[in-house]
């Protein structure tokens, strides 16, 4: 369990002691000290002492510091989190635990929707905070809050008489998030719905059931216009789809025998099963015609996870170029993308040029 003192932490703590022997769980603390506060050594020492208290393995790491005063670790909201997650899972691995429990709960849910939407942020950006996630190979992360406000985890840990170590970076106002939990959600509780918080979490859980759907039939659909590239289209392309695929896949994977094309499952032919084992030569191009049978938010997708692959950023501008390809004329062509790549229509294909590959 991840836990840094606060309240939301320590409900979650005191919940899975009180249900731990129903499901015979083995649990243990981990506190991540960023070193970015005076007191944050004293809010180690917290932790460590509620450990002790209810008689559970304690796991610290701190942030090294190039200085006395000074962490080697930017402020920042995105580095602290890649940071923590890391070392979670290292934590994790060395210990033997296969899953790491964070105590997010629905107003988390609800300040990353409205923070993500302020951004521009599609459904997928909205929907950040899943149920459960993998984190590392053999490591699992779980949120089993997500339906639970502060609020009501407050109320918690005063009845169950638990004192909450306050962290003073909560309240400062210069962090986006502070000011969403602090100023923008009261505002709309007070103004709008009282049920904001638990309303937005809703909303991002319907999401969020989309985003799994879309994602899925994306990557079928790009599976699909990426596997015409590797067959010999003057003879039977379904064949030499599937034969092809299934070389790459053995060739790759010892455990995964080749059986010949005619046992290979159609929900096999998928892009967790087959994109990542393809070279990257085979990655360049995709066929349009197939892609232009998809309705454009599946194109879209489609589009954006091509970009991934070839390790070609994404966002939205260049997503849009890319898919305006599906349906130009001949020879048309995107401007060069950062890093020099340019996109281009080649008869039934749209054809990425690395500049490094040239």
């Amino acid at each position: 369990m991840a836990v840094s003192g606060g309240q939301d932490s320590l409900c979650l703590v005191k919940l899975l002691i009180d249900l731990r022997s129903k499901w015979d769980w083995e649990l243990a603390i981990a506190h991540l000290d960023h070193a970015w506060r005076p007191d944050s050594a004293d809010n180690a020492s917290y932790v460590r002492e509620l450990a002790n208290q209810w008689q559970l393995p304690f796991y610290l790491r701190t942030a090294p510091s190039q200085t006395i005063s000074e962490t080697i670790l930017p402020k920042t909201e995105a580095s602290a989190r890649q940071w923590r997650y890391q070392l979670l899972g290292e934590i994790a691995i060395s210990a033997g635990y296969a899953y790491i429990a964070t105590a997010h709960t629905a107003t988390d849910c609800a300040e990353t929707l409205l923070f993500n939407l302020t951004r521009g942020s599609g459904a997928d950006g909205i929907v950040a905070l899943a149920w459960q996630r993998s984190l590392t190979e053999g490591v699992t992360l779980v949120r089993p809050l997500l339906e639970v406000t502060r609020q009501q985890t407050g109320e918690f840990c005063h009845s169950a008489e638990i004192a909450i170590w306050e962290d003073a970076t909560n309240r400062d106002l210069k962090y986006s998030r502070n000011r969403i939990r602090l100023e923008l959600l009261p505002y709309l509780a007070k103004h709008f719905n009282q049920k904001v918080e638990s309303h937005l979490a809703q909303t991002a859980e319907l999401l969020r059931a989309d985003v799994e759907y879309l994602e899925t039939a994306a990557g079928e659909l790009l599976a699909e216009a990426l596997s015409f590239d590797i067959s010999d289209t003057s003879t039977n392309t379904s064949t030499n789809i599937s034969t092809n695929i299934s070389t790459n896949i053995s060739a790759k994977n010892p455990d995964i025998q080749d059986t010949g094309a005619k046992n290979i499952p159609k929900k096999d032919l998928t892009k967790k099963n087959i994109l990542g084992q393809l070279p990257r030569s085979h990655l360049s191009r995709v066929n349009r015609r197939i892609l232009a049978k998809a309705h454009p938010a599946i194109q879209r997708r489609a589009m954006r996870q091509w970009l991934q692959l070839v390790q070609c950023s994404p966002n939205f501008d260049r997503v849009e170029k890319i898919v305006a390809l599906i349906s130009a004329p001949n020879r048309s062509r995107t401007d060069t993308f950062p890093g020099g790549a340019i996109a281009r229509v080649e008869g039934d294909w749209i054809v990425l040029d690395n500049k490094e590959e040239n």
